[in-house]
């Protein structure tokens, strides 16, 4: 008898263990529940609007969220574009690349990612054109839109057809460690109507001549360059209305100002008569590479130019002859000008301005520097002369802005005239109205008026500023001399 109702107790146990239990297991197996509808579903934004897209040249990608502000479960029967697959926009929907993504399920509280981008097929416009669309979510007849937004343009580009190959069979490789892949530009039939797009190396050739004017751009691909081979010429006469703009292929956010996007402009050892008047140099690794002279006239005469925005240097001379005058040159992450293995310069009215805020930079804003140093062997170099007057070097360095590296074994002349330089004897702020935005206008009552790039016609007497030599080497070397021919 105590055997059996103790068996009937252990039953009676398991039976109200399982029925206490049996809720948990129903709502383990309970399918969740979602609602289909849009009405707690927020974008993250009003609109979705694309910088310039070149056509045949696809944007970088552009993402947006979408929110579910409610307390329910929602599924979104439909995520497409209202074009549908004449759109020139393309979107990806949590990983889902079909044109139109189904049943897309946002859990209560939770978000998901769109990702756009744009690719625009060329037309006839020598104008800018706008191309639109509508992102679409749908729930049975209810639906609700974003507008999509791209500003088009067509293009001339330069591709590479060539790649450099030495008689022994092997590539060189230049300062990216790329390979020089190439094109040859067609000087004679340079279109002005329309933007340029370089990719790899775009050579003006021996003996020809690229006449750039009013109002021409050039879009860089990341490490592309200019190349102004041995015998050619680039003129280039932008005005102050339209100055011929040198810059890179992204501008969409951060990118607008991103320094080292792209190569430089080079002006190659035997190239010559070069002239930049009225140009913008951005956003590059260096603005201008001039390499040696090798002719009485100058490498380079530059004039009402900005340079700004790169990662090394704005202007670097190696062994160049460089005149230059009303040249705004700022935000560089080794110096705004290195001058270095000697040459001839002469700038005058300069603003050589240096707060880069990318990272620390140890360089003073410009380097003047006469040898170069391999192993044990020291090459020196003449420098003739090296003239700054009129001008300002100047920036957020404390330690100063201006290193002379000379060795007086070969003849070596500095000359600096009327020139306030922080760190020399005549250190004072020359008071720009806002370097952090880029606004180097001078602020009433700067004690730099007349001096430097000029904005206005104002004039002053100033002052003779004499600098010591300092046999220092350089924290971090500009990019090595190059003398390879395609």
């Amino acid at each position: 008898m105590c055997n059996s109702e103790n068996v009937n107790r252990k039953i009676l146990r398991q039976i109200a263990t399982i029925i206490l239990l049996l809720p948990l297991f129903v709502s383990c197996n309970k399918e969740e529940e979602w609602v289909s509808g849009l009405q707690d579903i927020e974008f993250s934004c009003s609109e979705l609007d694309f910088d310039t897209v070149f056509t045949q040249c696809g944007t970088t990608t552009r993402q947006l969220k979408l929110y579910n502000r409610g307390d329910d479960n929602i599924r979104i029967d439909q995520v497409t574009l209202q074009r549908g697959a004449a759109s020139c926009f393309r979107v990806n929907v949590d990983g889902d690349t079909a044109l139109v993504a189904r049943q897309v399920e946002i859990a209560a509280g939770d978000s998901c990612f769109i990702f756009v981008q744009a690719t625009i097929d060329p037309n006839s416009s020598s104008a800018h054109f706008l191309e639109t669309d509508t992102l679409l979510l749908r729930c049975g007849s209810t639906q609700r839109g974003l507008p999509l937004r791209a500003c088009g343009r067509n293009a001339v580009y330069h591709l590479p057809q060539h790649t450099l190959q030495l008689a022994d069979g092997t590539y060189p490789l230049d300062n990216f460690g790329n390979r020089y892949e190439y094109s040859v530009i067609d000087c004679a039939n340079w279109r002005h109507d329309l933007p340029h797009v370089v990719v790899g190396y775009a050579v003006v050739d021996a003996n020809s001549t690229l006449s750039l004017t009013a109002g021409d751009e050039l879009y860089f691909y990341n490490d592309a360059v200019l190349w102004v081979y041995d015998s050619a010429t680039l003129h280039v006469e932008g005005s102050a209305e339209q100055p011929v703009r040198f810059t890179s292929l992204r501008h969409d956010g951060w990118y607008d100002l991103l320094p080292g996007q792209w190569g430089y402009v080079w002006l190659s050892s035997g190239s010559h008569d070069n002239v930049i008047r009225h140009a913008v140099i951005e956003n590059g690794t260096v603005g201008i590479l001039a390499d040696t002279n090798v002719g009485g006239n100058p490498t380079l005469i530059a004039d009402h130019c900005e340079i700004r925005n790169h990662s090394m240097a704005g202007l670097l001379g190696q062994t160049a002859y460089i005149v230059a005058s009303d040249l705004l040159v700022h935000n560089c992450g080794t110096a705004t000008v290195a001058l270095q293995y000697g040459g001839h310069y002469e700038l005058d009215h300069c603003t050589l301005a240096d707060y880069w805020s990318y990272s620390g930079r140890n360089n003073a804003s410009v380097i003047v520097n006469n040898y170069f140093v391999v192993g044990n062997l020291a090459y020196l170099y003449p420098l003739p002369l090296a003239r700054f007057s009129n001008s300002i070097i100047y920036g957020n360095r404390h330690a100063g802005e201006l290193l002379l590296d000379i060795d007086t074994r070969v003849t070596a002349v500095v000359d600096i005239d009327n020139t306030i330089v922080r760190g020399g004897d005549w250190d004072v702020d020359p008071c720009f109205v806002n370097p952090a935005n880029g606004d180097y206008r001078l602020a009433d009552g700067s004690p730099a008026t007349g001096l430097g790039y000029r904005f206005s016609s104002a004039t002053k007497q100033g002052r003779c500023l004499n600098i010591p030599f300092h046999n220092k080497p350089l924290t971090v070397a500009p990019p090595k001399k190059i003398t390879l021919h395609p």
